[in-house]
């Protein structure tokens, strides 16, 4: 064994003296096999280098391609081929520039439509590398999903997002005004509400002179009288499923109403509800149903904006949950995720105020005018961790209404003004972007 290995070190020694002593050009040619080997390294990482750099823009691309296409299904989410045609022209536009080959990048729409996905393979093609027999470089593989972008508005989902919507179909707003509001508060559900049993719940509250309430609880929260009174010879008769404002300490906050506190009685010569077209619905995700309702309503009567804002707040309140069906109930202002977000709509002055069940003028009325009444009601909602967007159609400019949307906002880029029908429908679908999420999830 001892032999063997110092035949093969003698071997070695003697190659070795030649190689010294060799006056033929040994070291030149050896010279010049190394260096022909370190130039195809260094050629080789410049193929790497090119390859590294249209990996991290295809990557980009793909990511801004499938995010472009969610946004699409947020907003036209009925529109499948749209959203993927969407993705497509965004990753084309972002790689044309990309020397790539065999691009076989594709996508589609995932998670029953709530997600757009990127999949395939591209290449970037290698000439130095390719004198070892590697011409081209994959950026990514065959089976890889290279990109996934999920909406989401509960908060990359890990929570959830209720949403109460206050809208004015007062008299004012007969006309194109109103088939401009339905229009938006439908386009806002459908970018809202993607999916049936989801995350997101929408409540809707119109409002008018009062609150219209669906007789089956309407007993539990509103106070009962004479179901008529004569005052100056004229009958006026009750209407038990109508609500306006309470008095006393729970008067301007979220108090669930009791046999003490409850919700003020309405009298009227007819005894019917203003708005008679259109009740409050407690938080819900069937967005059929919601849509339905939204197209039902018909514009009449004076304009109680602070009962709009009470109700809108009520609908979110966790203390209210005993007062509402129970897949309507909000859930409490502390559960981890959970977003609660009031949008308050309205194209006049709050003029509306009430005591014992008729409405007075403002120094009569025992909380104050309608618009300090709402003024505070936002304050206290706000107080409870409820974001507040708001809505002011056709404002005066500088008066009491438009003071009182951009005071309630959460701030000064929450408060929308809307000067015609296109320009509330984009209102309403900036808000409903605001609330909706897009991430990437790989």
């Amino acid at each position: 064994m001892y032999r063997k290995k110092d035949l093969i070190l003698s071997g070695i020694a003697a190659i070795s003296r030649r190689w010294w002593h060799d006056k033929n050009g040994s070291i030149a040619i050896m010279f010049g096999l190394t260096f022909s080997i370190m130039l195809m390294f260094v050629a080789g990482a410049v193929d790497i280098s090119r390859w590294m750099a249209a990996r991290t823009e295809s990557k980009a691309a793909v990511d801004s391609a499938v995010l472009a296409g969610a946004r699409s299904l947020q907003v036209e989410n009925e529109n499948i081929g749209g959203a993927i045609a969407a993705a497509q022209r965004y990753y084309k536009e972002n790689t044309k520039n990309l020397q790539v080959v065999d691009d076989s990048i594709t996508f589609q729409t995932s998670r029953n439509n709530m997600a757009m996905e990127a999949s395939g393979q591209s290449f970037v093609t290698t000439p130095f590398l390719s004198l070892i027999g590697i011409p081209k470089m994959a950026l990514f593989t065959e089976t890889e999903a290279i990109a996934e972008a999920v909406v989401a508005t509960g908060g990359k989902g890990e929570g959830g997002v209720e949403i109460a919507m206050m809208l004015d179909i007062t008299g004012s707003m007969r006309g194109d005004k109103l088939s401009d509001l339905k229009d938006a508060a439908k386009d806002l559900l459908d970018i809202v509400l993607l999916q049936e049993n989801g995350k997101t719940r929408v409540s809707l509250v119109p409002f008018s002179e009062a609150i219209n309430i669906e007789k089956n609880w309407a007993a539990e929260v509103v106070s009962n009288g004479p179901q008529w009174v004569k005052i100056g010879g004229t009958k006026y008769f009750l209407d038990p499923q109508c609500a306006t404002e309470r008095t006393g300490d729970d008067a301007l906050t979220d108090a669930a109403p009791n046999g003490q506190n409850k919700l003020g009685k309405f009298y009227s010569k007819d005894g019917e509800c203003m708005p008679k077209s259109a009740s409050v619905i407690p938080l819900s995700y069937d967005k059929s149903a919601l849509k339905s309702a939204i197209e039902q309503y018909e514009a009449s009567g004076n304009t109680a904006g602070h009962l709009g804002t009470a109700w809108a707040w009520y609908m979110l309140s966790p203390n209210w949950a005993q007062r509402v069906p129970p897949a309507s109930r909000a859930g409490e202002y502390d559960e981890p995720g959970l977003r609660k977000i009031a949008i308050l709509m309205t194209d006049g002055e709050y003029n509306t105020q009430y005591a014992d069940g008729f409405p007075v003028s403002a120094n009569s009325a025992p909380n104050g005018s309608s618009t300090e009444q709402a003024r505070t009601l936002c304050t206290n909602m706000k107080a409870k961790g409820i974001t507040v967007y708001t809505v002011g159609f056709k404002l005066d400019r500088g008066g009491d209404s438009e003071q009182t949307m951009q005071m309630c906002a959460s701030d000064a880029s929450m408060a929308f003004s809307a000067d015609n029908g296109d320009a509330l429908k984009q209102a309403f679908r900036d808000i409903a972007l605001q609330i909706s999420t897009l991430y990437l999830i790989r």
